[in-house]
């Protein structure tokens, strides 16, 4: 059986989980479900980040030690998986000593074995919010580029890895498409980047400074650096280094992975750092990286202290899941930077939902749960418009190359015309007008669209589907219709 493994990035716990995190889970739940669906052996993996200063700082504040206040972010990360119907196989946690810790000590001594890290004393720019050196290029007028705050001159000693030596393979990889990188902009960035070279990077932090963190195999005086530590999760959640060999199946099994999710401000992490680390532990890199936009609001980034973050919980219990799901997939273009307002929400939903999915739904299973359109199995099939069948196989094709292009905006939408495609077959054809075997020819097709719609639906809004799929009963040669619910009452 063909397999599947496919990651978000691990969220960062120093904070409540938002709207952007809301849309990287989304957007791999539904390649899971998707693929699952075409009958692939599938794993998803996510989880969160839980080391370093600013999660030290962040439990300071609340009163709370590193542990316990991890503990609580975790399950608010963890209960995103109920909120937004969200199908992970495991979520990892880097404070997991079991798990985690593990892989990260076996990667570090490969390194280590490899001659590819060594120690010395280091002064550069640093940003406390990305836990991160900056070269002065890098840097906007001296800021760091994603928190906009000026980068601190900091002098210590550190173990660095020698990326440097393999930029001109990472390099090499991406240009034969070996990692493949989508959208074509991103994979352009990053091999602009390798071009200039990439440079040795700092693998640890004096334990005096941060102290929350995995300590340096034989070296405690030095904690690992979120690099090594953050981006092993990819191989730790799927067994990579625990004792017990029979843990270590999972990782036999789906690596390398197929599809890491991320962010753009990630993208040189997991398209530089990450393969450089595999290469130098001897492992496979990932196949592809898929990198999606930001989730502006009102045109403004997101931000604590502007105090315009979007809850995606809030946003469920108020408008329910699929709701949300269909806003982020439909109105976020997946690769790029897309807006959130109320308002744009709001016309999403009674525009697409209510009056075009919603109503199409109850006006087929309204005309077709009467009496006189009661068919048997046979009749369904035979009554069904070769016409209308190209129709739908047209649009499974063309959502399935969307969804493998990571175009799934453009997926939804090749749905939506099908919606559309069966809203004109009903005013044309009038049902409710016609009697007899003519009606019963009509309402097949109809039924046919509907059902159609429903499986094509499944990846993208799952509990929707399944409502839908609940009035369609096939009892071996009869079928069973009922009204069902009112699936998306419009919003006042």
């Amino acid at each position: 059986m063909k397999k599947f493994y496919i990651t978000t990035s691990i969220a960062y716990t120093n904070a409540a989980p938002h709207i952007g995190f809301a849309l990287e889970s989304i957007q791999a739940d539904v390649l899971a479900r998707y693929y699952r669906a075409q009958g692939v052996d599938v794993y998803f993996l996510t989880g969160t980040d839980e080391h370093g200063s600013k999660i030290a700082q962040a439990a300071e504040a609340k009163g709370k030690t590193e542990k316990e206040f991890v503990d609580e972010i975790a399950e608010e990360f963890k209960d995103l998986k109920k909120a937004l119907n969200l199908s992970w196989d495991d979520f990892i946690r880097t404070s997991d000593k079991k798990k985690h810790w593990p892989a990260v000590n076996a990667i570090w001594e490969k390194l280590a074995a490899q001659g590819d890290i060594y120690k010395k004393t280091y002064e550069g720019l640093y940003c406390t919010g990305c836990e991160a050196f900056y070269t002065e290029k890098e840097l906007e007028e001296g800021s760091c580029p994603i928190h906009r705050k000026p980068a601190e001159q900091v002098k210590e000693e550190n173990y660095f890895f020698k990326l440097s030596k393999y930029s001109k393979e990472i390099e090499e990889r991406i240009k034969s498409g070996e990692l493949r990188i989508v959208p074509e902009s991103r994979k352009n960035e990053i091999l602009s980047l390798l071009k200039e070279g990439l440079t040795d990077i700092s693998v640890s932090r004096p334990a005096d400074k941060v102290h929350w963190g995995i300590p340096v195999p034989g070296d405690a005086s030095q904690l690992i650096y979120v690099w090594i530590d953050a981006l092993t999760n990819y191989i730790s959640g799927i067994g990579y280094g625990r004792e017990d060999k029979k843990d270590e199946e999972l990782y036999n099994t789906y690596w390398p992975a197929d599809v890491h999710l991320i962010g753009k401000d990630i993208l040189r992490f997991h398209a530089g750092i990450w393969p450089g680390i595999l290469l130098a532990a001897g492992l496979p890199i990932p196949k592809s990286v898929y990198v999606h936009g930001y989730i502006l609001h009102d045109g403004q980034k997101m931000s604590k202290s502007v105090g315009n973050v979007v809850s995606p919980v809030e946003l469920v219990e108020k408008y329910g899941a699929d709701a949300v799901r269909y806003f982020l997939l439909r109105e976020i273009a997946s690769t790029e930077d897309g807006d959130y307002t109320e308002q744009k929400f709001r016309d999403r939903y009674n525009g697409e939902l209510a009056n075009g999915l919603g109503n199409f739904s109850a006006r087929v299973l309204t005309l077709a749960s009467g009496e006189d359109v009661v068919m048997t199995e046979d009749e369904y099939e035979a009554f069904v418009d070769e016409s209308v069948k190209h129709r739908i196989k047209d649009a499974e094709r063309t959502i399935k190359e969307k969804v493998d292009a990571f175009r799934l905006h453009e997926a939804v939408g090749a749905l939506w015309e099908v919606i559309t495609f069966g809203d004109l077959y009903v005013n044309e054809m009038k049902p409710w007008k016609l009697e007899g075997e003519e009606k019963k020819k009509v309402m097949a097709n109809l039924l046919y669209i509907l059902e159609a719609i429903t499986n094509m639906l499944a990846p993208f809004l799952p509990e929707t589907a399944e409502k839908i799929a609940k009035n369609i009963q096939h009892h071996g040669k009869k079928m069973e219709i009922t009204k069902g619910e009112n699936l998306f009452p419009r919003l006042q």
